[in-house]
């Protein structure tokens, strides 16, 4: 990993690396409520980068990556954890995947809805988080089902049963554990994509991209971000090679 002047001048051009966080994303990144301690395989990655670089680490906290992305041009971050998507590609520049994640749905047990093929039907409606990678995803992909957008992931799965809305998109593990906690749901087998999950810089950091390519792929193979996810309590994730 090239550590010279101009590198680390563009991933943390203040003297501190400022880390976005999206705390909408359970898997990447945990809160307490009690103590509002972080915890989670993203701040563990983010003080590996900072004291790889020999600067302090400032976390600024946001509830969706939409929002995260939309920042990304106007000097408020110089890295965030995020899934691949090429509308944020036009501001971002992203390492490889560190982690793959589905997207898949979520419907009442009594749906008729059995398979992915049957969401994209006229007449039913899809709940998302606004700027969500299933959302940027869905919204191309969908042509017949209707999305409905809630401002967070937790506030779309809420609506979703509250409005009696037909299906919501969202993370496998996340459904899974509202189904679990609220009988009378499903999630349904297969995904719709696969969430690549990545860490970015904001575009016209070409030394920052390369550093932070390098330090994913050296963070994975040193088994880094595989324990990072086993000491945070996630399940077993698929980190490519």
């Amino acid at each position: 990993m090239n550590l010279d002047r101009q590198t680390l001048e563009q991933l943390a051009p203040t003297g501190i690396l400022r880390a976005a966080l999206n705390l909408g994303n359970p898997l990447l990144v945990q809160k307490d409520a009690a103590t509002g301690t972080l915890g989670g395989v993203t701040v563990d990655m983010a003080h590996d980068i900072a004291n790889i670089l020999g600067v302090e680490v400032e976390f600024l906290e946001f509830d969706t990556a939409g929002k995260v992305s939309q920042l990304a041009m106007q000097n408020v971050w110089d890295v965030a954890f995020l899934a691949i998507d090429p509308k944020r590609a036009v501001d971002i520049v992203y390492s490889e995947p560190y982690v793959h994640i589905e997207g898949t749905y979520l419907v009442g047990e009594s749906s008729p809805i059995q398979t992915l093929d049957d969401v994209d039907k006229p007449g039913v409606r899809v709940a998302v988080g606004e700027g969500t990678a299933y959302d940027l995803f869905l919204t191309r992909y969908l042509k017949q089902a209707e999305i409905v957008r809630f401002e967070t992931s937790e506030s779309s799965l809420n609506e979703f049963s509250a409005l009696g809305i037909e299906v919501a998109a969202g993370i496998r593990q996340p459904l899974e554990q509202f189904a679990r906690a609220n009988p009378g749901f499903r999630v349904l087998d297969g995904y719709f994509t696969l969430i690549k999950q990545a860490v970015g810089c904001p575009r016209e950091r070409p030394k920052a991209a390369e550093f932070l390519h390098s330090y994913v792929e050296h963070a994975k193979r040193t088994g880094m971000i595989a324990a990072g996810f086993e000491r945070s309590g996630q399940p077993p994730l698929f980190i490519p090679t």
